[in-house]
């Protein structure tokens, strides 16, 4: 899914069409994809943060889920709305993100194989390189494995 802020609908409609003929990708309409995307906020802790004391002021603020990455790493989601609050909480309790922003986040993803996310991935790199777009999302879920081979490519 794309954001684009133009002054010319025709000329930024025509170099995103062009993107995804050249990649092998389909144009859908406008939102047809968005029922697959939810507005919410998310703020993420370096490994090392204190697990309890961020489940604590998130929880108390608001917040709508904490999730533990196998990295240490720990994201708190939020409803786009209470996101405000739910930042201040955590800042109030001392705690500080390495990440925070309101953001499209995808209800489900999709694995994709190496030939599929190189495909992917070329194809995100060529929609940030237009100057309309403001942001891309994805719901493609890049294994570590798979970005592992891809950096060995590279």
């Amino acid at each position: 899914m794309l954001d684009c802020l133009t002054d010319n609908k025709n000329r930024t409609v025509a170099a995103v069409r062009n993107v995804f003929t050249k990649r092998g990708g389909n144009m859908g309409t406008d939102g047809s994809v968005a029922y697959l995307f939810n507005k919410r906020g998310i703020i993420s802790f370096a490994t090392g943060t204190d697990e309890d004391v961020v489940m604590e002021a998130a929880l108390e603020s608001g917040a709508e889920d904490i999730v533990s990455n196998n990295d240490g790493t720990i994201d708190v989601f939020t409803l786009q709305q209470d996101y405000a609050a739910v930042k201040d909480a955590l800042d109030a309790a001392g705690l500080e993100a390495v990440s925070s922003e309101v953001t499209m986040h995808p209800e489900t993803t999709a694995s994709l194989a190496l030939d599929d996310a190189r495909k992917a991935l070329a194809m995100i790199d060529a929609f940030e390189e237009l100057d309309d777009v403001q942001n891309v999302y994805s719901n493609a879920d890049f294994s570590d494995e798979i970005m592992a081979k891809l950096a060995a490519e590279d």
